[in-house]
Parts: C-alpha cells; sequence; structure tokens
C-alpha cells in the first residue's frame, strides 16, 4: 500500500514568518502566493508548448482530461487569475480545434470530461469573455444537438452526471437560464430513477453501475453522481435518497476511514480524488452546506485526514495525483475557515513545487501516461497553484462549481 504515496514528513503546521526563515511554508502568504503563481506561468507556458505548438496546433485528443480541451481550461484558468487577454485568446483558438475535432462522432462522448459538453460549454463561456456573439451562439446551439439516450450511463467522465455538470457549468458562468431549469429538472430525475432501480437489489437508496461494477468514487460512482445531484432543485423525496445513499458510504467506509472503490471491495488501497477519499470528501463537504447536517462536516475532515496521511501520491495530476488531493484542503478551508487546511493545501503544493521534477527525474515520481494533461500530468498542477493564488475562490476543476 505505501508504494502508491510518499509517507508524509511534513510538520503539521508551520506559522508564517515575515523572513519566512523556515523555508516556503513559513514565507507570508502574499510572498508565497507570488512564487506559486510565477510557478504555474511557468508551468503553463510549458504545457501549451508540449501540447498546442509541439503537435502544430492539431488536435488528436480534444477531451479535458487527457487532451487539447485540458490546456484550454488551463489557459482560461490563467486568465481568469491574471485577467491575460492572450491567454483567453489561445484558450478560444484551441476550443476551435477542439469542436472540429468533436463534431460527427458518436452520441456516447457527451460529458464534460470526456466528450462534446465540454468543449460547447467551455467553448460557449470563452466566447462570451471574448464579446463574441456569434461564436457564443454558435456554442450553444451546438450544446442543444446533444442527445442524452436511454443508453447512457449516469456516472461523472462518461455518463448523465458529466453531462448534467457541463449544463450546471453553463448556468454557473453565462446566467441560470442559459440551460432551462425543466431540462435541468428532468436529467436530475432520470439519474435518481434510474439509481432506484438498481438499488432495489441492496441496501443502499441509489445504485449505479458502469461496466458492470458498483462504483463508489467521484469519477465512475456514488460521490460524484450525489456531487453534482446536490447542485440541482430536487424533490423532498430525492434529497433524502441523496442523503441517505451518503449515510450508506460513511456507515460502510473502512476503518481506516478510506472508502472502498466499489461496493463490496475490501482492497483499502486507494486515496486518489478519482477512488477513495479524496472525491468522497469534496462531495461530504458538499453536503454539509445542502444538509447543514454537522455529521457531513465531520466526516468531511476525517476523510481529509486520511488525505493527509496517505494523500502524497507518487504522481502529480489531479485525478490521482498530489494536486487533486490537495484540493480536500482547499475545500474544508473554504467550509470552515480553519487555516490549518490551508497550511495542508500549501504543504502539497509546496511537495510539488520543490520536488516533483526532481522525483519525476529519478523515477520515483510517475510523470503520468499524459504528462502535460490536465487530469493526469503537469496541467492539473499548474492549476492547483492558479487556485493557490486565491484559495478562498478555488475549484477542484471539472467537479466543484
Amino acid at each position: 500500500m505505501a508504494d502508491r504515496y510518499f509517507p508524509n514528513d511534513l510538520p503539521d503546521f508551520v506559522a508564517e514568518a515575515p523572513d519566512g526563515g523556515r523555508g516556503l511554508l513559513s514565507l507570508p502568504y502574499s510572498s508565497l502566493s507570488e512564487r506559486l503563481l510565477r510557478a504555474a506561468l511557468r508551468i503553463k507556458d510549458k504545457v501549451m508548448e508540449e501540447t498546442w505548438t509541439r503537435a502544430r496546433r492539431q488536435v488528436t485528443d480534444y477531451t479535458l482530461y487527457t487532451g487539447a480541451l485540458g490546456t484550454a481550461l488551463l489557459l482560461f484558468k490563467s486568465f481568469q487569475v491574471t485577467g491575460n487577454r492572450a491567454d483567453l485568446a489561445l484558450a478560444g483558438d484551441i476550443v476551435k480545434e477542439c469542436d472540429a475535432a468533436s463534431r460527427g462522432l458518436p452520441r456516447r462522448f457527451l460529458t464534460f470530461i470526456c466528450g462534446r459538453a465540454g468543449v460547447c460549454a467551455l467553448g460557449a463561456v470563452i466566447a462570451k469573455h471574448c464579446n463574441d456573439q456569434l461564436l457564443l451562439t454558435h456554442y450553444l446551439s451546438s450544446f442543444d444537438e446533444i442527445i442524452v439516450t436511454e443508453k447512457v450511463p449516469n456516472e461523472l467522465l462518461y455518463g448523465r452526471a458529466g453531462y448534467l455538470w457541463a449544463c450546471l457549468f453553463l448556468n454557473t458562468h453565462l446566467g441560470e437560464k442559459t440551460i432551462p431549469h425543466e431540462h435541468i429538472t428532468s436529467v436530475a430525475k432520470d439519474i435518481i430513477d434510474e439509481g432506484r432501480k438498481l438499488a432495489k437489489k441492496g441496501n443502499c437508496p441509489l445504485m449505479y453501475e458502469w461496466h458492470g461494477k458498483k462504483y463508489w468514487g467521484a469519477a465512475h460512482g456514488l460521490a460524484g453522481i450525489m456531487h453534482v445531484l446536490m447542485h440541482t432543485e430536487l424533490k423532498l423525496d430525492e434529497k433524502d435518497d441523496v442523503k441517505n445513499t451518503l449515510l450508506y458510504m460513511i456507515r460502510n467506509r473502512y476503518p481506516t476511514g478510506n472508502y472502498p472503490s466499489s461496493e463490496g471491495s475490501e482492497s483499502d488501497r486507494l486515496v486518489h480524488w478519482c477512488h477513495g477519499a479524496p472525491g468522497v470528501a469534496l462531495t461530504l463537504a458538499k453536503a454539509y452546506q445542502v444538509f447543514h447536517d454537522e455529521h457531513f462536516k465531520q466526516t468531511a475532515a476525517e476523510a481529509a485526514e486520511v488525505v493527509w496521511n496517505r494523500g502524497l501520491l507518487k504522481r502529480v495530476g489531479i485525478c490521482h495525483g498530489v494536486s487533486g488531493n490537495a484540493y480536500v484542503f482547499l475545500s474544508l478551508y473554504r467550509l470552515t475557515g480553519n487555516v490549518e487546511y490551508l497550511y495542508r493545501a500549501k504543504a502539497f503544493a509546496c511537495f510539488l513545487l520543490e520536488k516533483a521534477d526532481q522525483l519525476i527525474a529519478d523515477g520515483a515520481m510517475h510523470g503520468g501516461d499524459h504528462p502535460f494533461s490536465l487530469f493526469e500530468g503537469r496541467a492539473g498542477m499548474a492549476y492547483l497553484l492558479l487556485d493557490m493564488v486565491s484559495p478562498s475562490e478555488s475549484k477542484f476543476p471539472a467537479y466543484e462549481l
């Protein structure tokens, strides 16, 4: 199990000092954020060079997860943080190529992270910031053409929840009526209905399968689906099912505080956003905001302890790496205002900043199968560092709204 992560020998807490005498972690936050921003922009430029310039501005993988759309989202994030309109324009250029590459693909590719909905939704938001009404209309019209068929699964990466998240993203950035309330409610109801059908065979109010397995995590399972549903207006019985599904997960977590990757799994190994405590922690934090039940805040904090102890993974990305796990502490910091969570996010970010390059060069850390991508590689690290500049406004990309 320990071969998946580095032992966490980071200090439990380091107070800030005017001279930063104890290294990066003791720097005043304003000074540290400047360092993190410079590093983020340096990595962002490298990501752009590797995924766009060297690719001769051609798109073979258009997805947010491992492809060019992830680069576009990173550039858009850079624009949000710095106001650099060159990054905004370049993000728009990349999305146009993603649009061309994704047009005409099978309808099953319909989510924000791994499908056409992400291209159209991000394209529309960028077009709005560029004051390009014609392009905005094009992307919204293209989004409206996406059809969610009965055969579509329900999870986040490839299913209804991932499409629904794209709808919510559009309404967050362009106005609540961009995607009609009735449509969002209808998709959410379909997800609930599907979950109830499978749940009849077990003890959990809602249950879902992806490729024959009942996953629990953020990417393919309960945590991700519940997280998206909690951003919609649900009927009372539907809210009860979501709440009780989360309580079922809490009751059936491992004694360590970690969460199974799938129903009945006894392998307590994975501490990733995609599978395990990190993704569940983000969902429980949202549950506290929705249900105002202290139990959810407490269990989110308990999941964060698992991430602190076992979350320095031997990968850099946000899906199953240190960058993604740092977002647990940012989420708990926003939820509680407790500076110890901000410190822990700083600690993970500084670990990456100081050690990732050398660890990857030495072969002690995996740079990712797609080393410059958003979810598996350094683009995710750059995104985290940009979020560290204003931690109260941070959001796990394509998960938190």
